[in-house]
């Protein structure tokens, strides 16, 4: 018999449509779960585990996640608004992005290594510090994104597109750009570059 310390785990469960605004989950963990319609806005996630878990068109927009493990998180569709992830879990921390808003969030000293961003809206992001080495920005709108310190070797930026990345304060070798979008490694000398 489990003391009442231990988790309340959900496995391979589907959760459709559930409001969990302002509301606080505790003490849970969810393993191959599907959370599809669902509202986390505001909500207290603090000290849960998602692992493996799949979220489709969601809204996370200022939830609170410290503490909170994301392993292998998949988000699709999702508004992640000024969502903080420096306070996640560091030893459960791995995402994949596809068409979400994670505009105003924060991954400032996270490591993001080989991290798929797809057709997202990065606006604002703090990315700060962070390792996102080998991760791919695909299609992804990077208007006033911060990068400073930031470990960028081989990461793909060939279809991203608004960035501004200052090449003497972020290391980015084999980074990889088109002649497109190589204006973005410029900004700081206000040039007039014609196509």
């Amino acid at each position: 018999m489990g003391s009442s310390n231990d988790p309340v785990v959900h496995q391979n469960k589907v959760f459709s449509n559930v409001d969990y605004t302002e509301k606080t989950l505790t003490n849970r963990e969810f393993v191959h779960c599907e959370f599809i319609n669902c509202l986390f806005t505001k909500s207290d996630l603090r000290n849960n585990e998602f692992e493996s878990c799949h979220f489709k068109q969601c809204n996370f927009s200022m939830a609170q996640i410290a503490g909170a493990g994301f392993r292998d998180a998949v988000f699709t569709e999702c508004k992640i608004m000024g969502v903080d992830f420096t306070q996640c879990n560091k030893f459960l921390f791995s995402f994949t992005f596809h068409d979400c808003q994670l505009d105003y969030c924060i991954f400032l000293g996270t490591k993001l290594k080989k991290t798929l961003f797809r057709k997202c809206s990065l606006k604002e992001v703090e990315f700060s510090d962070a390792d996102l080495s080998a991760s791919v920005f695909d299609q992804c709108d990077m208007a006033n994104t911060r990068f400073s310190n930031t470990q960028l070797e081989k990461a793909d930026f060939r279809t991203a597109y608004n960035f501004s990345i200052d090449p003497e304060i972020n290391k980015l070798k084999k980074a990889r750009f088109t002649a497109n979008n190589l204006a973005g490694l410029l900004d700081k000398y206000h040039l007039d570059i014609n196509d």
